[in-house]
């Protein structure tokens, strides 16, 4: 039986119009559209668990200048509709894109205090411009987050799975390998106590991939595989 055959039957059992019902979403859609607009706040070390890092980061964009922070944000949205439809509750780590931050801890902070069943770490890439394709970074165990490492790696390979089937974006040709690329230096792995992976949408700077992300009909599918894989994750969650 394919994984989505499994799904659908899972689906069917747990009540297919509100399977997610008592289950708690988090999303953390990377950077934020005024981080540009306050370097002080943003450079501003924090304690990522094993070392300093900046609170945050602008983010990259493609050539033309659409923003990843724009990007991760309007699909995360269309994520949370999605997400909202099956009876989850979605807790954001940002509600808007024109502030600034949150911090990388806070962000952790507030997935964690919301003891959120799974959550999804939205970014897009910003590597070499022959490189493209999709990475699923996960967490490695740095104390906070031991109890949560087979967990995120389980969820991992269902959103890896599920995005490249839907999107058709392929594998990551540039970063990880297979698609997964175990991470020890971010805090939203490091500090994480929920099952948490980031997933890299494709790279902006690629012409191929960036021609598709800036469209609304591609983040919209970029969302619905990320709705259907946490979906499987959590309904068929051990």
């Amino acid at each position: 039986m394919t994984f989505l055959a499994s799904l659908l039957a899972v689906l069917s059992l747990a009540g297919a119009h509100h399977p997610l019902a008592g289950k708690v979403v988090g999303i953390d859609p990377g950077h934020n559209g005024g981080n540009f607009s306050d370097p002080s706040f943003i450079n501003q070390p924090v304690w990522n668990g094993r070392e300093s890092e900046a609170c945050d980061t602008t983010g990259t964009e493609t050539n033309a200048g659409y923003t990843e922070a724009r990007f991760n944000f309007n699909v995360a949205m269309y994520l949370r509709a999605y997400l909202r439809r099956e009876g989850a509750r979605v807790v954001m780590t940002r509600g808007t894109n024109h502030g600034v931050g949150p911090c990388i801890t806070r962000r952790a902070r507030i997935l964690n205090k919301a003891r959120s069943d799974v959550a999804i770490d939205i970014h897009a890439d910003g590597g070499p411009a022959g490189g493209r394709g999709v990475a699923i970074l996960t967490p490695v165990p740095d104390g906070p987050n031991d109890k949560v490492i087979a967990s995120s790696r389980r969820f991992g390979r269902i959103l890896l799975h599920r995005y490249t089937a839907l999107t058709g974006i392929p594998i990551s040709n540039y970063d990880g390998s297979g698609g997964f690329s175990p991470r020890k230096d971010l805090a939203g792995l490091n500090l994480t106590t929920v099952p948490k992976v980031l997933i890299e949408c494709l790279n902006m700077r690629n012409p191929a991939d960036a021609r598709r992300l800036v469209k609304p009909a591609f983040q919209r599918l970029a969302a619905k595989s990320m709705a259907e894989a946490i979906t499987g994750f959590l309904v068929t969650r051990r």
